[in-house]
């Protein structure tokens, strides 16, 4: 009997120490992320963090695909490119979550990356150097633009360029960027490529075409595969919102899976292809060599001096417009949809939110990848409820993680992140319920940025041509004095940018 009595006192000890133990756990992500002043908890922080990366792993083989013109400038550069991707991912985005505690995560930019690459073969064609020594010398371009970020960002210029932004702008951003959400989810990320090129797009080619027989005709080979596509981002998609009904947490992460079980089902059955067979040859051993080799603070100033004083100003201002503006709407849009905004619609600690983002710009120059912007898909993670910097450190964790297990991650259909993106972009578009309708310098602007945002695919370019709007209409309605100097000089950028040197 006492022996019995000792064991039981032997396990209520052990019983409170693991108690104990995780009450210290718990206490530390409370400290750090103070998770019940923001109305969540460790496991939906985590889930929230895995929905995020799911919606945006697509960025760890798409950079270095067109930074390296998908592999034809050598695989040892791709695979040097590939891991800063991963790396400066993380960096920036670690850095948010515990400077500014957000649930936003960062990746070399959509849009940016295209853009850096047409620089990089206009450097080629200019100085006659080869890709790499191009690359390395447009590094250095990216490398000024993070420096300049971080100065603006201590100096808190860009946190009044924010503010600068009318608020009828601002509560418009949200959902364009919604558009924009299913405009990726609907068209690019749902594309194919077949016998008769492409890529052929969901939206476009298959509900775009008059008869099921003119979309045949035009996909061609790819249009059964198509039809799979479209299938399982519309299955994800209803499955996201019956579990979001029964208030099933992680509903977004949950119907992605789903999503990419019955896309490998449908490969398996009616194509009689095993969607795991690339990772039976798969190396899961990262190329730290060939990084070292290419990338890694190989910033080529000498190359950078031939490009000529008046392309480098002109790039660099360029870059600075395009990302300033995309961090920014980003930021304002996905804080919206998370109820972050105060009353004036400003986010608390934007300041080091913005500051994140130059360090993983910076970051970037110096690993080997294009300008680090704030991630759109960050809505994704956020809908799944992550409110705090603790989502943004699990979505660095796996970018890192990343590096060993690319092969994995890359097996996620684009079907199954179509229906998070579209699911997250409807309901975003909620968010314009608290535009004036009834004002028409708020009812123009918002309206052209519903159009620009999508159809140009810029976040920055969308803001651009909103804050032109409402400039103009002011200005021509005889109330000049309600627009702030700040928002006069950013209009006059956009115009600038638009029509005269970049």
């Amino acid at each position: 009997m006492e022996k019995t009595k000792e064991e039981a006192k032997t396990t209520s000890n052990a019983d409170s120490k693991e108690k104990e133990a995780a009450a210290s756990n718990e206490s530390g992500f409370e400290r750090v992320f103070k998770l019940k002043q923001n109305g969540t908890t460790v496991r939906t922080e985590i889930v929230a963090g895995l929905t995020t990366f799911m919606t945006m792993a697509y960025i760890i083989a798409l950079n270095p695909n067109l930074l390296t013109g998908f592999g034809a400038e050598g695989q040892d550069l791709w695979n040097g490119v590939f891991l800063a991707t991963c790396i400066a991912s993380a960096i920036g985005t670690i850095c948010m979550a515990f400077l500014a505690n957000k649930p936003f995560v960062m990746a070399p930019g959509m849009g940016l990356n295209s853009f850096f690459a047409l620089v990089v073969s206009n450097i080629m064609s200019m100085t006659g150097m080869t890709y790499l020594r191009s690359f390395q010398s447009a590094l250095v371009i990216v490398f000024i633009e993070g420096v300049i970020f971080i100065a603006l960002s201590i100096l808190n210029v860009r946190e009044k360029i924010v503010e600068a932004i009318p608020l009828g702008v601002r509560l418009g951003i949200g959902p364009a960027i919604g558009l924009m959400l299913m405009n990726i989810g609907f068209g690019s990320n749902a594309g194919l490529y077949t016998d008769k090129g492409g890529p052929f797009f969901a939206m476009r080619d298959f509900f775009g075409a008059l008869t099921a027989d003119s979309a045949r005709d035009t996909i061609g080979d790819g249009y059964n595969m198509m039809i799979l596509v479209v299938a399982t981002m519309f299955i994800g998609l209803f499955a996201i919102v019956a579990l979001n009904h029964k208030k099933v947490k992680g509903a977004v992460l949950y119907g992605m899976l789903i999503s990419s079980v019955i896309y490998w089902g449908g490969e398996a059955v009616f194509f009689d292809t095993n969607p795991f067979e690339s990772l039976k040859t798969a190396s899961f051993v990262p190329p730290f060599k060939d990084m070292v080799d290419t990338t890694l603070f190989k910033l080529d100033f000498k190359g950078f001096m031939e490009i000529g004083w008046f392309t480098i100003i002109t790039l660099v201002v360029t870059f600075c417009i395009i990302d300033m503006f995309d961090t920014i709407g980003t930021l304002v849009g996905t804080a919206s949809r998370a109820k972050m905004l105060d009353k004036d619609g400003n986010m608390p600690k934007m300041k080091e939110a913005l500051l994140s983002d130059a360090i993983g710009t910076v970051t970037g120059s110096v690993t080997g990848t294009s300008t680090v912007t704030t991630f759109v898909e960050s809505a994704s993670g956020v809908e799944a409820g992550g409110r705090t910097g603790l989502t943004a450190l699990v979505t660095a964790i796996m970018f890192l993680l990343c590096m060993f297990i690319a092969p994995i991650a890359a097996i996620i259909p684009p079907a199954a992140t179509s229906a998070a993106l579209i699911y997250v972009g409807i309901l975003m578009l909620g968010n314009l319920k608290d535009v004036n309708f009834g004002d028409t310098a708020q009812l123009v602007p918002v309206g052209v940025m519903l159009l620009a945002m999508p159809v140009s695919g810029s976040i920055g370019h969308g803001i651009g041509l909103a804050l032109i709007s409402f400039t103009a209409i002011k200005v021509s309605t005889g109330k000049a004095k309600d627009v702030s100097w700040l928002t006069y000089v950013l209009s006059l950028l956009f115009l600038v940018k638009f029509f005269v040197a970049f």
